[in-house]
């Protein structure tokens, strides 16, 4: 099993702590399975990539849907490989019209702007990534011929670790997508392209693990997908099983064993650039957050307390992800709510993307990608599904985040809103609990984004709560999540 730079020092004591991590010299290694079902990898007992998943992290997650992108290998690749969602890069398909990598880069690239002396290198089975995604900057792309296929890419691969001193790599292999559209996810074939994916992933491993200078060399190694498959085959749909991803990874502060529910799809390249120490820019406007450095909201610590479905039908018995009960500090008033519709909707509701968009599918739930892991949900289309009286009136109220009067705050959080009238949401503020004051309507469509509104705080006050309250009826819903108040 690969073990991480603090976790090799932990014996010697933290002087020698210190003086190996300052020695070794950080690398980064992404490997993509495209098509590749995690569920499906643990259905095949692929012992290369179970090491990996023993030694770090293990992530299972989800990607969009039209009309942010179909489930594609261009959109899905260019996501894990630039670090924005589609709505950045602007790739819809495999053709690639319309790319914006000229403001958003993979990030081979960024790392030859930050540091040029770098080795950077690039191998793909599917010859858009390297001749398409990432950019002439990069030191070496091949495009395996197809003859050679994920032998040839593996091979290249291999020799490259064996031959030279990368110091970041990108390694595409295609053949378990080969075996989704031709046989289905659910077949043998399938299972079998994923055992061959990963003795292939265990041969670069091990060029990885037997470098002269491995003991040297502090390893960031990523296992990833660009989209699922259906039991029957094919993707580019709407369904959870195409819009399944993952990363399993390996490195410094990954605890062994570990899963995690907050990684998204572009934190691949945010975690490659921390990894080699070049500093993500804000104007950058990555989508991507470093797995290296967690950060996890209120909503979050829910996960545990997750029941499944009441009343909603189209989502699996067994699939856990709603509760009312929020979590400490927060509060939801349902004082003017209507009563009756269904149960998982009634009032702001905490739940997870799987959960959430199987209740209805193609209605653009399938973009609220910017949310993370739990979050808080208003959805009066749903709640509506059902016999009901009155309308949805319903307040999401924050614990009292502390500030300093006289100065100017910044009220942050994720949102992704649909809009028919006369539905409205509105976002308050109160400083000491004095009389709410709104500071932002919403009353258009406002697809997934960071939101981000000053606030002038009064002088004198000392604590500020957020209300996000929520009218309407069967129209459509509002999502919220990272709900922060903070002050330089």
């Amino acid at each position: 099993m690969l073990v991480s730079a603090a976790a090799l020092a932990v014996s010697a004591g933290p002087l020698a702590t210190v003086a190996r991590a300052a020695a070794r010299t950080p690398k980064v290694l992404v490997i993509g399975l495209d098509g590749a079902l995690l569920s499906r990898v643990k259905d095949a007992a692929a012992p290369h990539l179970g090491a990996l998943m023993a030694a770090g992290l293990t992530a299972p997650s989800s990607i969009y849907a039209n009309p942010l992108a179909p489930t594609l290998s261009g959109p899905g690749w260019s996501t894990l490989i630039t670090g924005v969602w589609p709505d950045r890069h602007q790739v819809k398909d495999n053709a690639f019209t319309g790319a914006r990598f000229d403001l958003y880069p993979d990030f081979l690239t960024r790392v030859e702007t930050a540091k040029p002396a770098l080795s950077t290198y690039a191998v793909s089975s599917w010859a858009p990534i390297t001749e398409t995604v990432f950019s002439t900057k990069v030191d070496t792309r091949v495009s395996t011929p197809a003859a050679e296929y994920d032998t040839g890419t593996t091979a290249r691969a291999v020799a490259r670790l064996r031959d030279a001193d990368p110091d970041a790599m990108f390694v595409h292999l295609d053949n378990i997508d080969h075996a989704g559209h031709s046989h289905g996810a659910a077949s043998a074939q399938y299972l079998d392209a994923v055992r061959t994916a990963d003795a292939q992933v265990g041969e670069i491993v091990a060029a990885v693990k037997g470098r002269p200078r491995y003991a040297a060399e502090d390893w960031l190694i990523m296992v990833t997908a660009d989209h699922g498959h259906t039991d029957a085959g094919g993707h580019g749909g709407s369904t959870l099983q195409e819009r399944q991803t993952f990363l399993i990874a390996t490195g410094p502060t990954l605890s062994a064993g570990s899963v995690r529910h907050d990684v998204k799809m572009p934190d691949v390249a945010a975690s490659a650039l921390a990894h080699l120490g070049i500093a993500i820019d804000p104007a950058w406007n990555l989508d991507g957050r470093p797995v290296q450095q967690p950060a996890p909201d209120d909503f979050d610590a829910l996960r545990g307390q997750l029941g499944t479905r009441v009343d909603e039908t189209g989502i699996p018995a067994s699939v856990v992800g709603f509760t009312h009960t929020p979590p400490a500090g927060w509060s939801v008033d349902n004082s003017a709510m209507g009563t009756g519709g269904v149960t998982e909707w009634r009032g702001w509701s905490f739940t997870t993307d799987e959960f959430w968009t199987q209740s209805q599918r193609d209605q653009n739930r399938e973009c609220n990608v910017r949310a993370r892991n739990v979050f808080a949900v208003a959805d009066g289309d749903e709640w509506s599904d059902k016999s009901l009286t009155g309308t949805f009136d319903s307040t999401l109220v924050s614990p009292a985040f502390p500030v300093t009067g006289g100065r100017a705050a910044t009220l942050a959080y994720t949102t992704h809103y649909r809009h028919e009238s006369p539905q409205k949401g509105e976002v308050l503020v109160s400083y000491d609990d004095g009389a709410p004051v709104t500071v932002k309507t919403y009353t258009a469509d406002a697809p997934s984004r960071a939101e981000t509104l000053t606030l002038q705080v009064p002088a004198g006050a000392t604590r500020a709560r957020v209300r996000f309250r929520y009218t309407g009826g069967n129209n459509w819903y509002w999502v919220i999540d990272g709900v922060k108040i903070s002050q330089v």
